[in-house]
């Protein structure tokens, strides 16, 4: 039978809900209409929402609807593809097409995104879940808890915490408040996942150890926001290392970012203090682009974007005799692993750097939890092509085996034999 079918007779079904942990439970199944779940990594807040809205749509009735809201699109996917695998196809009408389950019973459950809030208003909508909302558009929430004013659905409100100038940190703290009688608030950490047998603490102490600044980690499994506004560098430290201009000594290292699109070029190099002493930045085709790189870099030492477009602009870099480049393909691991050095030098204070464009984007700069780890990038309309050429220069620095400078007499004495054998003797009683 097909759940938009009319039934001939009632149908009987035996409903076994997944396990949850008690705390999991009690935050999400809390009978206040309205529940706030600040929730670190791997805490269970969207497998114990799946099993939430299901149960909510379970006892709705024909072509009402029920929705899972994300930022994007490709994060509402990852819901309703847990959804769509957990449940049995006999009992479900699944349209890949619209992102949407209809259940038995003719409740329509659809995942969509957050990014367009006007294509929000005017469904009459039974029960919702916000996901990642320290990362959703505000006026989204807003269009969304209007779709619930008709019916008096029930709401669950969940993410990551990421910073305390959101909505999301704002409404947290008037649900902790208390005193409103529809909101209710629950905090989730990766110990209660832990405490609850559902996630290994070796994890935890994987993170801690990966370098990971400290503000993201006790965010990302603590659920504590730092005062940075998900900033992976800190406000703070950024300021620390500002200096009053570039350093007048010569390059040691270079980072290079390549333009994409509407980007620009920018080039940092660092000098034997690890102090910024040149700064490029400009936009113009790749043939320019390449010989200012040369003149510019001359024979030191240079790490090159060398994704997708910057794989021929390198090649043609690394050509040139006695030239010193080497490149860096971006993946999500590998930014990843590029920030984090990054942090830490700022965090330690091992670089410097001018005020103005580079600290600009250092301050604006913002890390995403996926899946798959933490995502780097500057806020929609920002660039960050100053903060990647930075850190590929300080991922250079920090990488590069130690030069040592021997004078010519030194190297005369080298050749002789007899200097060879008394040489080779010495090192033989180190």
């Amino acid at each position: 039978m097909q759940p938009n079918s009319s039934p001939a007779k009632s149908i009987k079904l035996t409903y076994t809900q997944p396990y949850l942990y008690p705390k999991q439970k009690a935050a999400i199944f809390d009978p206040h209409r309205f529940a706030v779940i600040e929730a670190s990594t791997k805490s269970g807040k969207t497998s114990g929402c799946v099993v939430w809205l299901f149960e909510q749509a379970l006892q709705g009735k024909r072509n009402q609807a029920f929705w899972w809201i994300a930022p994007v699109h490709a994060q509402a996917l990852i819901a309703f593809n847990r959804m769509r695998r957990a449940v049995s196809p006999d009992l479900i009408e699944v349209n890949l097409g619209r992102s949407s389950i209809t259940l038995i019973n003719g409740a329509i459950i659809s995942f969509l995104s957050a990014d367009n809030p006007d294509s929000l208003y005017g469904e009459d909508v039974y029960a919702a879940v916000v996901d990642e909302a320290s990362r959703m558009k505000h006026d989204a929430y807003i269009a969304l808890y209007t779709t619930l004013t008709a019916t008096r659905g029930p709401m669950r409100i969940i993410g990551n915490v990421k910073g305390r100038k959101n909505w999301f940190y704002e409404l947290a703290r008037k649900a902790e408040q208390g005193g409103n009688d529809d909101l209710a608030y629950h905090r989730l950490t990766a110990d209660d996942a832990v405490a609850a047998g559902v996630f290994p603490e070796e994890e935890i102490d994987s993170a801690r150890r990966s370098g990971m600044p400290e503000a993201v980690f006790r965010e990302l499994y603590y659920a504590e926001a730092s005062d940075d506004q998900g900033n992976p560098f800190g406000i703070d430290a950024i300021r620390k290392c500002i200096i009053p201009q570039l350093s007048t000594g010569r390059p040691d290292v270079w980072g290079w970012d390549l333009a994409k699109s509407h980007d620009w070029t920018v080039g940092i190099g660092l000098d034997g203090q690890g102090q910024a002493c040149r700064f490029e930045r400009w936009q113009s085709p790749w043939e320019a682009t390449n010989l200012r790189i040369q003149g510019l870099t001359n024979n030191a030492r240079a790490l090159v974007d060398s994704t997708g477009v910057g794989d021929p602009v390198l090649e043609r870099l690394q050509k040139n005799p006695g030239s010193r480049y080497e490149g860096y393909k971006f993946t999500l691991q590998s930014k990843q692993q590029l920030m984090e050095g990054l942090a830490v030098a700022i965090q330690t204070q091992t670089i410097r750097f001018p005020a103005g464009i580079i600290t600009q984007e250092l301050e604006v700069f913002e890390y995403e939890y996926t899946q798959n780890g933490c995502r780097y990038s500057a806020p929609e309309g920002y660039f960050d092509d100053c903060v990647m050429a930075l850190a590929l220069a300080v991922q250079h620095r920090a990488h590069s085996k130690p030069v040592i400078k021997v004078s010519k007499d030194v190297l005369q004495r080298a050749k002789s034999p007899m200097w060879r054998r008394k040489g080779m003797a010495a090192m033989g009683s180190w």
